[in-house]
């Protein structure tokens, strides 16, 4: 059983207060009966390892604010709720935390939703681990922008969520051109301009013969091989997976890295090819 699927459980130790606690508690509800959850808060005299309940917190936010977001326009849209189910195999969430995962989004769809408070404790929880405030930030444009579309509402709940995560409105908008673009790419027919020879990544010059030592693959392969490369190494390198895995900050920033340096070789290659 995984570390979540003992917090589904009902480990001792693993609860906390304030919005994220009550939002955690609500989506689990129908699993715990309420003397079952009292004698959980009661009878924990252990205070909870920060590896977990930094976990613990970074999920609960992450699905429930999701959710709140999703729903800033007034209704869900299927683009939407397909990126959740895919941010769920992106974490290789087991069956029985995905069932937690789903019952967190529908709690941040509610009309109640404490944003401001679960976004004030998140960042308190997180002491100023920037590249775990970056992770959530980027998981969020990422489903806000699922459908294609940033609407106004979703606009302003993502700058309202920067401002209260203390997170640099400047680094937030030069995440969305990047995201915007690669999505323009990414279009059918979608070339983009054209690239030179040799490309930058992580501030190295990149040589279309590095590019494809990055991902393993050689010029004689087909661009059904390159991209299958490039998906396995983007999950297996994706620092939202070290993110929920608990990883230290410098782990996830190692692995952001990685997945940056991947990308921009698959791109190198693709444009190159013309594919």
């Amino acid at each position: 059983m995984t570390w979540f699927g003992k917090v589904v459980g009902g480990t001792f130790g693993l609860f906390m207060g304030g919005p994220l606690g009550a939002i955690f508690g609500a989506a689990l509800g129908h699993q715990l009966d309420r003397k079952t959850a009292e004698a959980i808060l009661l009878e924990s005299d252990a205070k909870p390892g920060e590896r977990q309940r930094l976990q613990v917190a970074f999920l609960t936010a992450t699905f429930s604010v999701m959710g709140h977001i999703a729903k800033a326009d007034g209704r869900v849209n299927e683009a939407e709720i397909d990126f959740a189910r895919a941010m769920m195999n992106r974490l290789e969430l087991p069956e029985e935390t995905r069932r937690a995962a789903i019952r967190l989004y529908g709690e941040g769809k509610r009309p109640e939703f404490a944003l401001d408070g679960v976004l004030d404790q998140f960042q308190a929880e997180c002491q100023q681990r920037h590249a775990l405030l970056r992770m959530f930030v980027e998981i969020q444009l990422e489903s806000a922008l699922a459908d294609g579309v940033l609407n106004g509402p979703e606009e302003r709940l993502l700058l309202r969520l920067c401002d209260r995560l203390r997170f640099s409105r400047f680094e937030f908008h030069t995440m969305r051109a990047r995201m915007e673009a690669e999505r323009r790419f990414a279009r059918p027919g979608g070339r983009g301009y054209q690239w030179g020879r040799r490309e930058v990544a992580g501030g190295h010059e990149f040589s279309l013969a590095q590019a494809y030592t990055a991902l393993g693959v050689s010029p004689a392969d087909n661009e059904d091989a390159i991209k299958r490369a490039y998906r396995r190494l983007m999950s297996r390198h994706h620092p939202d997976k070290r993110v929920a895995q608990g990883e230290s900050e410098s782990q996830v920033a190692r692995a952001n890295e990685k997945t940056q340096q991947i990308r921009k070789a698959y791109e190198t290659i693709a444009k190159a090819r013309k594919f």
